[in-house]
């Protein structure tokens, strides 16, 4: 049997049900947002790029933390998620590149600080995160399960 994996790329996001596995690459700075209702097994992966959407015309909705997680959970809810059943798992964030001062150097920290503000607005429990640090990230969720890895270079895989 062949295992279903859903890529989600850089500021996209994808909804899976019935056991199929969402992955995403190359969390740097980028945040890796699970959300997932058990009752009715339905995982979403998002992966945002930046914290706030300040786009006139708001093309891309999954790039930026706030419409991205706000749209996600419109989706699910049109699928049938509840809300105060989804609970999110968060990696990535990590400092890339060594900046001293300077915006760049800290979006993965505010991606961090935006991905939390905009869960705790929206009614959802953070069950679990891994930001920070200075590694590229690689996240897989299972919607069978809620569960998931990451994996990055040179460092032990974490089971969440």
């Amino acid at each position: 049997m062949s295992e279903k994996k859903l890529i989600v790329g850089i500021a996209d996001m994808k909804l899976g049900q019935n056991g199929e596995k969402l992955i995403t690459y190359a969390l740097g700075s980028c945040i890796g947002i699970c959300l997932y209702d058990s009752q009715i097994k339905l995982a979403a992966l998002i992966h945002i790029m930046l914290p706030l959407n300040m786009e006139a015309g708001r093309k891309n909705t999954f790039k930026y933390a706030d419409t991205g997680i706000r749209e996600t959970l419109r989706q699910m809810e049109i699928r049938g998620a509840r809300r105060m059943g989804i609970t999110a798992k968060i990696a990535g964030g990590a400092k890339m590149f060594a900046v001293s001062g300077g915006i760049i150097g800290s979006v993965g920290q505010r991606n961090s600080e935006s991905v939390h503000q905009v869960l705790k607005r929206e009614g959802i429990r953070l069950a679990w995160e891994d930001v920070g640090g200075t590694v590229a990230r690689t996240m897989e969720f299972d919607s069978a399960t809620g569960n998931g890895t990451i994996r990055s270079y040179g460092h032990p895989e974490i089971k969440f």
